[in-house]
């Protein structure tokens, strides 16, 4: 993995979270993530840092850094934001779309089906936020990108805690029905199956139970880890 150590870090940790295996509530420790990525701990608190800018990491002063853990109330508020943007993102992609959007759309629908069949969370969630942030690029708006792309990471998270499969919960049949209007460049329908689909994936949360990890952190990151930074 290229670059400085705190890019390596922050890589690390925001792809662990994307794909679950790093949940809420995980201690970040300077010294873990200095010992398992070869680095000092101020490239450690500079990657912290980093993260908590992006409301994924909590810093807890004299206490250290963690996952953030997202309340009832913060979930609510990242999907609410979430139905704001990209209601909008869904008005201005239609119309924009070229064949090979279509397509990568398609073949992200059926990469999603097939991970979800065969218990492949991480891929799941993949193909789930793919999907969402190719909308987002076909709209032509890179602020409303960055900010999506935010929102769904704090999304994953949100999923992790509330949601009982702990997964997109995201339908095939949603997906394919908000292509289908993309291709017919249907700025209406767009926006409303947006709209819906959000919904449901907010309908699906319980905030009574919280999943807890057993894994160590040197097990959540390892499969980003650069091997010749071994210590």
């Amino acid at each position: 993995m290229p670059g400085l150590p705190e890019d390596q870090i922050v890589g690390s940790v925001l792809d662990a979270i994307a794909e679950q295996r790093l949940p809420a509530g995980t201690k970040l420790g300077e010294q873990a993530l200095s010992d398992l990525f070869g680095c000092n701990r101020a490239n450690v608190r500079r990657a912290l840092a980093t993260l908590a800018a992006q409301h994924v990491v909590e810093l807890r002063p004299n206490r250290g850094a963690y996952v953030m853990t997202p309340s009832p109330r913060e979930a609510r508020n990242v999907f609410q934001a979430r139905r704001a943007i990209e209601r909008t993102i869904a008005r201005e992609a239609a119309g924009r779309s070229t064949p090979e959007d279509i397509a990568f759309l398609r073949r992200n629908i059926t990469e999603e089906a097939q991970a979800k069949a065969t218990g492949d969370k991480p891929g799941e969630l993949r193909a789930s936020r793919d999907f969402h942030l190719r909308l987002a690029r076909i709209a032509g708006n890179d602020v409303l990108e960055r900010f999506l792309s935010e929102l769904t990471m704090r999304s994953t998270l949100i999923l992790g805690l509330y949601s009982p499969q702990g997964s997109s919960c995201c339908a095939e049949d949603e997906h394919a029905r908000i292509v289908d209007a993309l291709e017919r460049a249907d700025s209406e329908a767009m926006v409303s199956l947006t709209t819906s689909h959000l919904e449901h994936l907010e309908a699906g949360l319980n905030f009574d139970d919280k999943p807890r990890t057993k894994l160590t952190l040197e097990d959540q990151l390892a499969p980003w880890r650069d091997p010749s930074q071994a210590v």
